[in-house]
């Protein structure tokens, strides 16, 4: 048995201690790892702004800059569901009555959900879309405390990131080296792709869901795109839970064609498709990886690690699979890949 290389003792302390890190303070590691992965993708904005001003000052702006783009979306957010609380708490009464109604089965009409679950999802909703105020004052120092680790992790990896990397970097044997700037590289690439897919995806549910609930003729179109939307922006959650809303809303009052609308249109092509092709084979296509395994890898990191899984799912999966490549690359070259 070949044994370990006194050089390489550092960085292996080095990796068992940020995995016991991990463990301990899994509760807010998503947090830091979104923390971490955002000012990975925005530090070439960083880099433009601080030969201008102090790296310290450029690391502020940043950091402030999307403070105030996630204030300003929760504050549009707000205003949209409190214009709105009228449509929601009828759609939400109309789907409880229908629900409370003894002769009620949700498996005769195909939904594969008992009553008690759709129950349970009905009061989820209500307390995140009709009672957010409540639920904001309920929960408001959680939030406060994992916005403040978000941020902190943001901005001292965006200010302090590139030097921490370089003192890393600078006492690692050579092949190690080469090996750890290879995977640097696609993991910035595979982070880079899925924040702007995400919001590309976004945006595109906004407008392909207008015609959808122009042909249902419920009205507010605006404002139902916009909460497909909005659920697409939250990885836990999707725009299919904006479409399964929807459409108990359809099924309580009784309307299949709103019920076959909101499935095949909406459900199908509206939330499916994006989740199932475009954005894997947007992400695959800027890491060169097959679209179905980043598929599982986003679908998996999200089922087995919640927020921080829809970052580290596909990550982990484009890690595996470059190193996967550089082993065999090195094996049939017969030397190691820079």
């Amino acid at each position: 048995m070949t044994p370990i290389r006194a050089d390489l003792y550092p960085f292996i302390i080095f990796a068992l201690i940020t995995a016991i890190a991990f463990a301990v303070f899994w509760s807010v590691m998503d947090m830091v790892l979104l923390g971490a992965s955002l000012a990975i993708v925005l530090t070439p904005l960083h880099n433009r702004i601080s030969p201008h001003t102090r790296p310290l000052i450029s690391a502020i702006i940043v950091s402030l800059g999307v403070a105030g783009a996630f204030i300003g979306m929760a504050a549009l957010t707000i205003a949209i569901l409190s214009a709105n609380t009228g449509t929601l708490a009828t759609m939400f009464s109309t789907i409880g009555i229908w629900l409370d109604n003894p002769a009620t089965n949700p498996m005769t009409f195909g939904v594969p959900f008992t009553k008690a679950t759709l129950s349970a999802m009905l009061n989820q909703g209500t307390s995140l879309f009709i009672d957010y105020d409540k639920t904001l004052v309920t929960n408001l120092p959680v939030i406060v405390f994992e916005m403040f680790v978000f941020l902190f992790s943001f901005f001292i990896l965006l200010l302090k990131g590139e030097q921490l990397t370089e003192k890393i970097m600078a006492r690692l044997p050579g092949p190690v080296h080469r090996y750890v700037t290879r995977m640097s590289d696609v993991t910035v690439d595979t982070l880079y792709a899925i924040y702007v897919v995400q919001i590309t995806i976004a945006v595109l549910t906004f407008f392909i869901a207008l015609p959808v609930f122009y042909l249902l003729g419920y009205g507010n179109i605006v404002f139902y795109s916009f909460l497909a939307a909005f659920c697409e922006l939250i990885p836990v959650l999707g725009s299919s839970v904006a479409f399964i809303l929807v459409g108990a809303y359809a099924l309580a009052l009784g309307d299949a064609r709103g019920v076959f609308i909101l499935f095949f249109l909406g459900y199908l092509i509206v939330s499916c498709v994006p989740e199932i092709y475009v954005r894997p084979v947007l992400v695959g296509r800027r890491v060169k990886i097959h679209p179905v395994i980043i598929f599982i890898g986003i679908i998996g990191g999200l089922l087995t690690m919640g927020l921080a899984g829809f970052v580290l799912g596909p990550v982990i999966i484009v890690l595996l699979i470059t190193s996967y490549r550089i082993s065999v690359r090195e094996k049939k070259d017969g030397e190691p890949v820079d």
